[in-house]
Order: structure tokens, then sequence, then C-alpha cells
């Protein structure tokens, strides 16, 4: 019984090819990706909500101490916005859900949005 040697292909069906000493070459390519869009989180001023509770919502959800909120206290009454954070949108939303959820709850007219930052 005459048995055959098996038979290599010259060249493997689907690889990459490869260079003249035998090895594979691949390519690197770097991809680059940019950073999350973020937004700043804008306190409106209006006639009825008194300054002090502005102050603890301040104080409470954006966790700025007493002299940096009464800072951003005045220039809402005075401009008649404020910015009080900047964040990812996911976190801007929900600091607006909850500065208008304490203000609700409180029974003021305290308004919040948040604002893509360009």
């Amino acid at each position: 019984m005459a048995i055959k040697p098996p038979v290599t292909p010259k060249k493997p069906i689907g690889l990459p090819s490869t260079d003249e000493g035998g090895s594979v070459v691949l390519e690197r390519r770097t991809e680059k990706v940019k950073p999350p869009q973020m937004y700043q989180v804008v306190m409106l001023n209006d006639d009825y909500t008194p300054m002090e509770f502005v102050v603890v919502i301040i104080q409470e959800f954006f966790g700025k101490d007493l002299e940096a909120a009464t800072q951003i206290m005045l220039k809402i009454h005075l401009e008649g916005k404020g910015v009080c954070g900047v964040y990812s949108r996911d976190v801007a939303a929900t600091k607006v859900d909850q500065v208008l959820d304490a203000a609700a709850k409180a029974g003021h007219p305290l308004k919040c949005v948040s604002e893509p930052l360009d």
C-alpha cells in the first residue's frame, strides 16, 4: 500500500499576507474618540423665590460653599440667569430634575434648565 505525503498549500486561504520572513503584518489604525458633549445647568431668576432658598439649593445639589453659592445667586438675581455647574447630559438632566422637584415641594416657582456648552 502506497502512502502519499500530505500536500501543504503554498498560501493559506483567507489569512493575511505574510512578508518574506514568514511573519504576519497587521496595520494599526488609531481612532480618535471625541469627549462627550457637556451641558451647563442654568438657574433662571424669578420675583418670588427667596434668595436664601436659592443659596441652599445651590449648596445642596451643586456642592458649592456658602460664598460661591451666594455669588451664583447674586448673578442669577442681577443678570437673570446663572450657571450652577457643567456636567454630562445625563448628570445635568438629573440636577435639573432635583432642583425642580425641591422647588415644587417648597412651593417656589424656581426654574432651572440645562443648555449645551459651546
